[in-house]
């Protein structure tokens, strides 16, 4: 009589979907809450709140000491990786003029011996002639380049004997680019902005941290608005009230300097935690099994 299915339910040829999700077999996804994701008002760099804050043209907001000291280190790497990629195309040049100077030699030497050596030595593979003698298809003229080569060849069997290739240094590109969304930037690139703090006894009271609104309508800001910096004042509107006001009356409500269009620099933020704005921010945790060892190989991904 068969034994039972409740018995017999693991020797299946396959995974079942209760046995997949115990080893942590495809795709895990979790959404991202809103403790996972930047604040508006954190630097891009070291994620605390701006202390004199720059942004670029694209957006991206830094504390001020955080991007000088970003494109600073990366002149340095820039000037380091010019120098070692000047010092690769020397020492090119010169064994490039060393082996030219050693194939001479060798010319000189094999023209010498054709001419003043005892023995003449014959160039065509049918007289060439080895040490013991003999001559044909098999024998192999070595030079004494060779020989010493082969004297100090290494054995690339041997892990500890394995030759190194020498690693070869690309040239480097001279721009500094942004630390967030790698497009060129340089320092006049920079423009200052500035937050409106909200002042009202009530915040005073409740909270000590520093909240920030609107200019125009007085709405706090958070991750869940689109903020619209300009790039000539600095002051920054929610994009309702830059859309509507500032783009239409090209002038600033706050301290009435004429704009245009492409003054107005909508600032990126982290995203948010909430699935209702439309940001479908969610990490994603791909593993499958090895092959034949029951272990998964991870690759995790986030999806923005």
């Amino acid at each position: 009589m068969p034994q039972r299915h409740s018995k017999n339910n693991n020797d299946l040829a396959f995974f079942t979907y209760d046995e997949k999700r115990k080893l942590g077999y495809g795709t895990q996804k979790e959404r991202l809450g809103k403790d996972s994701i930047k604040p508006f008002d954190a630097c891009c760099l070291c994620l605390k709140p701006y202390i004199d804050p720059l942004c670029c043209q694209k957006g991206h907001v830094f504390c001020k000491e955080c991007i000088l000291e970003c494109l600073l280190s990366q002149k340095k790497d820039i000037q380091r990786k010019l120098a070692a990629h000047a010092a690769q195309q020397k020492q090119e040049k010169e064994d490039e003029e060393e082996g030219l100077m050693l194939q001479k030699a060798r010319e000189l030497e094999a023209f010498d011996q054709q001419n003043h050596g005892p023995v003449p030595q014959y160039n065509d593979k049918n007289y060439n002639r080895d040490k013991n003698g003999f001559h044909g298809a098999n024998s192999v003229k070595t030079t004494s380049y060779e020989e010493e080569a082969l004297r100090t060849m290494k054995a690339f069997w041997l892990p500890s004997a394995t030759p190194d290739a020498p690693a070869k240094v690309d040239a480097p590109s001279t721009s500094t680019v942004c630390p967030e969304g790698n497009e060129k930037l340089k320092m006049k690139n920079l423009f200052p902005i500035h937050f409106t703090e909200d002042t009202s006894a009530q915040k005073k009271t409740k909270s000590l941290d520093k909240s920030f609104i609107c200019p125009s309508c007085k709405v706090t800001l958070t991750n869940t608005l689109s903020l619209v910096a300009l790039n000539t004042c600095g002051h920054v509107f929610c994009k309702k009230c830059a859309e509507k006001f500032v783009a239409v009356d090209k002038v600033c409500v706050v301290c009435d300097k004429p704009c245009k269009d492409r003054n107005l620099v909508n600032v990126e933020k982290g995203g948010t935690g909430f699935a209702g704005h439309g940001d479908n921010l969610e990490a994603k945790d791909f593993k499958h099994l090895g092959s034949g060892s029951g272990l998964g190989l991870v690759r995790p991904a986030m999806k923005t």
